[in-house]
């Protein structure tokens, strides 16, 4: 487990001079939740609702195991959720029920 200095000193996210293997760079196709999750940040940034730093905030804030569980867009997503329900914009409860719908939908489609 990573001491209080080491988390003020070095957030979960950077990896800088750790070793970690070599990056592999490569292309891929966005996904369709990929894409809207890109597309979403956009348009609540472009409201003024979800800006740049408040998202990087809300990533950092996950802590370094769920960040290690969460894809990159998983964690844009968690992150403007939990900055519009900070903001007042939307309740927990309304994004469990929209939740649960888009759930009970895709279960649905998928019987």
């Amino acid at each position: 487990m990573a001491t209080k200095r080491d988390m003020i000193v070095r957030p979960a996210h950077d990896l800088g001079g750790l070793p970690a293997g070599p990056v592999v760079p490569s292309d891929h196709e966005m996904t369709p939740f990929e894409k809207s999750c890109h597309a979403l940040l956009n348009v609540l940034a472009a409201h003024k609702l979800v800006n740049t730093e408040e998202k990087r905030r809300g990533v950092e804030d996950l802590g370094a195991e769920i960040i290690g569980e969460l894809t990159y867009y998983e964690r844009w997503a968690v992150s403007a959720s939990k900055v519009l329900i900070e903001k007042g914009v939307i309740t927990s409860e309304e994004l469990g029920a929209r939740m649960n719908e888009i759930r009970d939908r895709l279960t649905k489609a998928a019987a």
